[in-house]
């Protein structure tokens, strides 16, 4: 029988170090060698990428201290231009509004923008309407407005497409004339003739909604980085950090932990525990992301970065690790990983074994210890996805690590008369089957009449049920379970994870309260 191990186990000392204790370990060894290989095979980024997503539900970060550990990693050395860049584009997509009117201020800047640029000039400028002012675009507004306020100066510059020119007095009894005016060259009249247009009120003006960053962001995304590390300007800085303590730490992690390189995501690891809120020292199991937290405190700068993305992907990332096997693995590495699941589930001295690998946590404190926690907390949801198929299975595997549960399939959902069941009583298989039987006569007829077109979703199951009959009576089970207080209805694809999870998070509070730590409930 496959053994949870969720009794806590004692006197397992005097066996810590006896050969089926080594080579346990060993074993272990074997099966971190093998999933880091595949692991590898993808250049490591969906490893990293798993530990962003981890990260991403870290809870215990205030804004202020999201604020302060993103500023932190933007003004490291060497600088991070293309994480400020990736930062800057979150900026000018939710508030550009934030970032217009540092771009008024400097207004002026933004005759080099134009210059040369038809493209830029026609996009900001040209959007002028006939109904009057109101509904120009900003370009628009602002040249119409400058070259009214200043026509003695520059209405000369205007050019217009037809024969002859527009006179102010015309223009503004009749607005719409301004549809005619040739922007591209009146602007760059303007670039050349009317330098004054460029600081003015009325430019300044048009710039400060934002707007102008979608002309072309690319630009702005290069101009504001700058603006951040060559001037060092102090109001783009106050917009990021005000951003940073806006957004949710879920969200900053989601967009820019997934465009560092390792060397920086490392300097994340490292920074991240500084900016955690204080527990006094309690643990807690929430979430997945907490046990992380407890690590990242304890043993940042004392573990290799690679322990962490292992550890992560053997119990936070289990699922995914699994279909990278069975998707990327090749025969030989399903094999072994197989057989060493086999061996590490399945040997007659696992208990004693187990027992051994827990009285080892009392002699040192170290990630390496969680670490082999995690994988033979992999290995049992390996055996498990690939093992127990029937209800019979997962119903002898609940009994055996005495895990209270009530059993539920289709049928019992559609009549009144079969109820949930409870473990230890008495399952009445045959009242089942005649069950079955009852409504397989009841729509004999309809099914040879026309079984392909007629027959209804239930009928169709009880048919397919004669020559699948394993597979589909799987599919209906679903399993209530003592283990979350009856609280989530399990099926049989999601009995894995929930149950190894249940292990992981017993067997870490059993450690942690061996080390003196206390422990959230």
């Amino acid at each position: 029988m496959l053994q949870l191990f969720l009794c806590e186990p004692t006197g397992g000392g005097k066996n810590a170090n006896n050969e089926s204790y080594k080579r346990r370990i060993s074993l272990l060894d074997e099966l971190e060698l093998v999933i880091w290989s595949l692991m590898s095979s993808q250049g490591r980024s969906e490893a990293r990428l798993w530990l962003c997503n981890t990260l991403s539900g870290i809870r215990s970060i205030s804004p202020r201290r999201q604020r302060d550990l993103f500023v932190s990693l933007l003004r490291s050395k060497p600088i991070k231009r293309h994480l400020a860049s990736q930062l800057l584009q979150l900026i000018f997509d939710k508030q550009p509004q934030k970032i217009g009117p540092i771009i008024a201020k400097k207004s002026h800047k933004l005759e080099n923008f134009f210059k040369g640029n038809p493209r830029r000039i026609l996009e900001w400028f040209s959007n002028f309407a006939g109904s009057g002012v109101l509904d120009q675009g900003n370009g628009a507004k602002a040249l119409s407005q400058f070259a009214f306020v200043n026509r003695d100066i520059c209405w000369e510059e205007l050019e217009w497409k037809g024969k002859h020119g527009q006179s102010p007095a015309m223009v503004a009894t009749k607005p719409h004339y301004f549809l005619d005016l040739d922007v591209e060259r009146t602007v760059e009249n303007f670039l050349e003739y009317v330098p004054d247009f460029w600081s003015s009120g009325e430019f300044s003006e048009s710039l400060k909604d934002g707007s102008i960053l979608l002309v072309d962001t690319k630009y702005f995304v290069n101009l504001f980085t700058d603006l951040m590390y060559k001037d060092e300007l102090e109001e783009v800085w106050e917009v990021i950090e005000e951003f940073l303590m806006e957004q949710s730490f879920s969200f900053i992690c989601r967009h820019l932990l997934i465009i560092l390189e390792e060397q920086e995501l490392h300097l994340v690891l490292d920074l991240i525990p500084k900016y955690l809120k204080p527990k006094s020292n309690s643990v807690g199991f929430g979430n997945s992301s907490e046990w992380l937290e407890i690590i990242l405190s304890k043993y940042s700068g004392s573990s290799t970065k690679d322990e962490l993305l292992l550890l992560n992907a053997v119990t936070n990332q289990r699922r995914q690790l699994l279909r990278l096997v069975r998707e990327e693995g090749s025969v030989e590495e399903k094999e072994k990983i197989k057989n060493l699941v086999s061996q590490l589930c399945e040997s007659a001295s696992c208990a004693n074994d187990f027992a051994s690998i827990m009285e080892e946590s009392l002699k040192r404190k170290s990630l390496e210890f969680i670490k082999c926690l995690g994988l033979q907390s992999w290995a049992i949801y390996f055996n498990l996805s690939e093992e127990f198929r029937t209800p019979e299975s997962w119903e002898s595997l609940l009994i055996g690590n005495g895990i209270k549960f009530r059993k539920c399939d289709k049928y019992a959902l559609v009549h009144d008369d079969e109820r949930s069941e409870e473990s230890g009583s008495d399952y009445d298989e045959r009242s089942s089957l005649r069950l079955k039987r009852k409504k397989h006569k009841k729509h004999k007829k309809k099914r040879r009449r026309n079984l392909d077109l007629d027959a209804d979703e239930d009928e169709l199951i009880d048919y397919n049920l004669s020559s699948n009959k394993l597979d589909m009576h799987v599919k209906m089970v679903d399993w209530l379970l003592s283990t979350d207080g009856y609280s989530t209805t399990w099926s049989s694809v999601d009995l894995p994870e929930h149950l190894v999870k249940h292990c992981y998070s017993t067997w870490l509070k059993w450690v942690f309260g061996k080390w003196g730590w206390c422990l959230d409930s």
